[in-house]
């Protein structure tokens, strides 16, 4: 009797740690990342390729971290693609994907890149920023991240949102690493190889959420490689200037 009650827990507890762990985000959600593994997998099996050249910035190839998260900001998958990228851009990393989710929506994408310039001081949304901070919790590389809401805002290039081929957003891409305008470039170029571009408008040059600075000449998922830095306060440029003169300042890291 007792060999057989003995069995049975140890089948109970083989069989429990077969079923998928929910990570306790404490209110009683359903915490797994709602983005299929084959989508996500499809998304950061570009990283490496994308990364080898083609993107400006300060290392070639680029250092980079990738961070996705679903509709609901959830994490759904970080990686790197040096062990020699920057510990601090793995937080902003999942910053980026959980702002380009938080303010993308079924009618208009926007990047962290189209943010930059309404959220410098006097611009219409400073302060945005502070508005939802990211969770310490997770700067801790060994915090189990997965499934859980680190949110975070970041407002300068790399984050991208993802769309289905319906149009409908599903979640966000983050990508830090580097100078700003490659991790956007690194990120927009990700999305475009894994078919998750099918937004359905933006701010930017040819209804696009390319930083404004993109020439609309250039194909859509390739962007100009010098470094700039908006003038307006605007998502978008002011068509009586030349959007396309360098500003040359030091370029942001990312």
């Amino acid at each position: 009797m007792l060999g057989n009650a003995m069995l049975g827990i140890i089948a109970g507890l083989v069989a429990a740690s077969a079923i998928p762990a929910l990570a306790d985000d404490g209110d009683g959600r359903d915490s797994r990342c709602a983005l299929t593994p084959s989508v996500v997998s499809s998304i950061q099996g570009k990283l490496t390729v994308v990364v080898q050249n083609g993107n400006g910035g300060l290392f070639t190839p680029n250092r980079m971290w990738s961070a996705i998260v679903d509709r609901e900001g959830r994490l759904c998958s970080i990686i790197s693609s040096s062990l020699d990228a920057w510990p601090g851009s793995r937080a902003i990393a999942i910053a980026k994907a959980s702002t380009a989710n938080d303010f993308s929506n079924n009618q208009l994408a926007l990047s962290t890149a189209n943010l930059y310039g309404v959220t410098i001081p006097g611009g219409s949304l400073f302060g945005l920023n502070n508005s939802n901070p990211f969770n310490p919790v997770f700067d801790d590389p060994r915090t189990a991240a997965i499934g859980r809401v680190p949110g975070g805002i970041i407002t300068f290039g790399g984050g991208v949102a993802l769309y289905d081929q319906q149009k409908q957003v599903i979640g966000g891409l983050g990508i830090s690493g580097d100078t700003s305008c490659a991790d956007h470039s690194v990120a927009y170029r990700m999305r475009h190889l894994a078919g998750f571009d099918n937004i359905p408008g933006g701010v930017a040059p040819g209804n696009t959420d390319q930083h404004h600075l993109w020439r609309p000449s250039e194909p859509e998922h390739v962007r100009t490689t010098a470094l700039h830095r908006p003038r307006r306060h605007s998502l978008i440029g002011d068509p009586r200037s030349d959007p396309h003169r360098p500003v040359h300042r030091p370029a942001g890291l990312g």
